[in-house]
């Protein structure tokens, strides 16, 4: 029996037991490194990533999927008469999403969606369309209702330096010098109608203290959020600790009904670094 195969890019940062969970496919971006290229997540770990960082600060660029590989990819998975719903990273990002829907064009029954978002603010998409396809919608009101609400899924993350953006070419010298200097740990706030990132608050002293005034800011004395699940997820953190107090006052502000601990993939971990970490959530 035909049946509705939910996919997305490896942006969307879900951790192996929601995408086990609810049956997601991923296709990985690419990360080219020192002229090699490898697939994200399958060749290539974030943790790589910093390793040649520290050994020859080397920077990896990212690449998008091309038409050919979305082509390939989606004739495999409907070749048994099945359907399938995809998930790009925000068009504001990534070419990804314009070649996902080339090849879309060239097939029936594939779908595809602007996440609009990155991360687990993707993820939340995702997850929308899995909660659907579980309930045994079809895949053309699916898209309907997902693409309503994408506006609602939030992502924001606190960066504890911009050693990475700076290295990158997505911050100057002098943002960066200041930054340091004036002990700010800035936050990036996603604009979900496209994925864009933008600069938003800054928080003065530890990163510890910064974390706790970044969640009360993002939570506390909230009632818009949709509390079944908030996401943290981090880019890989020095101390472990501060998961731990993310946790605790993600439930003291929500407590919600499940809080997801996640990594982020080598295309997020590349452009932000280590010691990143957002809340990311829906709101009613």
């Amino acid at each position: 029996m035909a049946k509705i195969i939910v996919s997305a890019d490896s942006t969307c940062d879900l951790g192996e037991e929601l995408k086990q969970r609810y049956d997601i496919h991923y296709y990985p971006l690419h990360i080219v490194l020192e002229g090699k290229s490898y697939d994200d997540g399958v060749d290539i770990t974030p943790d790589d990533i910093y390793a040649k960082y520290r050994e020859s600060h080397v920077l990896p660029t990212t690449a998008a999927v091309n038409v050919e590989e979305y082509l390939t990819y989606f004739k495999d998975l409907t070749k048994d008469g099945d359907e399938v719903i995809h998930v790009n990273l925000g068009s504001g990002l990534s070419s990804s999403h314009q070649n996902a829907r080339l090849a879309a064009s060239e097939l029936e029954g594939v779908y595809v969606i602007d996440g609009q978002n990155l991360s687990t603010g993707m993820g939340l998409v995702v997850l929308e369309v899995a909660k659907r396809v579980q309930a045994g919608l079809p895949a053309e009101q699916i898209v309907v209702e997902v693409e309503a609400l994408r506006e609602k899924c939030h992502a924001s993350f606190i960066l504890e330096n911009l050693e990475f953006l700076y290295k990158g070419g997505r911050c100057s010298a002098v943002a960066a010098f200041g930054a340091n200097l004036l002990k700010l740990k800035p936050q990036i706030k996603v604009d979900n109608t496209s994925g864009k990132m933008d600069a938003a608050k800054k928080y003065r002293g530890t990163f510890g203290k910064a974390l706790a005034e970044y969640i009360a800011d993002e939570l506390k004395d909230r009632t818009d959020i949709e509390t079944d699940r908030i996401f943290i997820t981090h880019s890989g953190m020095t101390d472990p600790s501060l998961l731990d107090k993310a946790v605790e006052l993600v439930k003291e502000y929500q407590n919600p009904d499940e809080i997801c601990i996640t990594r982020a993939s080598c295309t997020i971990s590349s452009h932000c670094g280590p010691d990143t970490i957002g809340v990311l959530y829906r709101t009613k």
